[in-house]
């Protein structure tokens, strides 16, 4: 049986300005200390590449209830910003006086400009070209090592948890999650429909899926504390692993669907220009009416590179287009950005197929959410 399928596209690098915004609750009395908090972060963030600018608003309904927007030139500044460990140390004062956070972003679509001081196309440049396609589900990604010699103990422990039912509330529910193993790294994929942060709250607190996290704490590679908040939030902070494009082919899917992590070990600096090659690659694939890939996703952290791909047949039935080299010379490209590439540089078939078998990260598991009772 095949179904039809419309083309969903979700890019963070259509080059497209990016706004942000940060809702914050504050504790009573916090805030002399918020402020002061925020200056230091103010003062630092103005520095960091492709900044623009930054507003502090206050409820004027709510006192508690603050709003900080920032404008960024597109988002890959703002994502390898956010990511990084500067990030973390940065926004670390903030943590004591802050009840709730939350994070939207959003890129710039239309703009209006002031009459007779600004051009046409000034107001043009770096606006979004035109509304993106989606498909009403967030992905995410977590990513995080554990000690070598644990890896079996931890894929056991992984792959027996109970899936928690996928109602979060009337607008959000889970849809599937993937885990994943390469070496002594974990990567957990996450399909959510609605507030991927309501999704991610509800989780942590079913106690099918703490028991898990419970048990596999004394493997992790980087203690954390989950009864501790500011221990939680600074693992999961570390651990995410932000989609940064997702492309499903239009037309005809397939029943016979198999779904792959790839691992791409970028070089120091090189992981942007990976996540970007291998989203064009498979922008390109989709227009292809033989592409045997009918969904990818790319997550992007630093130098770490994770492709999942629903794949119509095979993984090694389609190497090049599989692993995101197919094309001339794409292989040489692909291969210079990334650790241990050398050979992949060759574009000999041979190590393509050797690169991909690899790069294929081990399944755990792959879960739907378990339907409502």
């Amino acid at each position: 049986m095949t179904t039809l399928s419309e083309r969903i596209s979700q890019s963070a690098f259509d080059g497209s300005r990016l706004r942000v915004m940060l809702l914050l609750d504050l504790y009573d009395g916090a805030q002399k200390q918020f402020l002061d908090a925020y200056e230091h972060m103010r003062n630092h963030v103005a520095s960091v590449p492709g900044h623009i600018s930054d507003q502090l608003c206050q409820s004027i309904e709510n006192p508690s209830q603050w709003l900080i927007t920032s404008e960024w030139e597109s988002a890959p500044p703002f994502l390898a910003w956010v990511n990084s460990e500067e990030h973390v140390e940065t926004v670390m004062p903030l943590h004591s006086c802050v009840r709730d956070t939350r994070s939207l972003r959003f890129s710039v679509l239309r703009e209006t400009g002031q009459a007779f001081s600004v051009t046409p196309e000034q107001l043009r440049a770096g606006l979004q070209a035109a509304p993106r396609v989606g498909d009403g589900v967030v992905r995410h990604a977590l990513t995080f090592t554990v000690k070598p010699g644990s890896e079996q103990r931890v894929a056991k422990i992984l792959a027996g948890y109970t899936s928690p039912a996928a109602r979060v509330d009337d607008q959000t529910r889970l849809r599937r999650t993937s885990l994943f193993m390469q070496g002594n790294r974990v990567v957990r994929a996450i399909e959510v429909q609605g507030d991927l942060m309501a999704a991610l709250r509800h989780v942590a607190r079913q106690p099918e899926v703490r028991a898990v996290e419970d048990a596999i704490n004394p493997y992790l590679e980087r203690d954390r504390d989950l009864d501790d908040p500011n221990s939680a939030r600074l693992f999961f902070t570390r651990a995410a692993l932000p989609a940064v494009h997702h492309v499903t082919s239009g037309g005809r899917g397939s029943d016979d669907v198999n779904r792959h992590a790839l691992f791409y070990q970028a070089k120091e600096e090189c992981g942007l220009a990976v996540a970007r090659f291998l989203s064009q690659q498979d922008e390109a694939a989709a227009d292809d009416p033989r592409n045997p890939i009918v969904g990818s996703t790319v997550f992007q952290r630093d130098d770490i590179v994770v492709r999942l791909l629903d794949l119509s047949g095979p993984l090694d039935a389609y190497p090049s287009v599989a692993l995101g080299v197919q094309g001339p010379r794409k292989s040489a490209v692909l291969g210079k950005l990334l650790v241990d590439g050398e050979k992949l540089e060759l574009g000999a078939d041979t190590e393509t197929a050797r690169f991909l078998a690899r790069s294929d990260m081990q399944l755990i598991t792959d879960r739907y959410a378990a339907p409502e009772s």
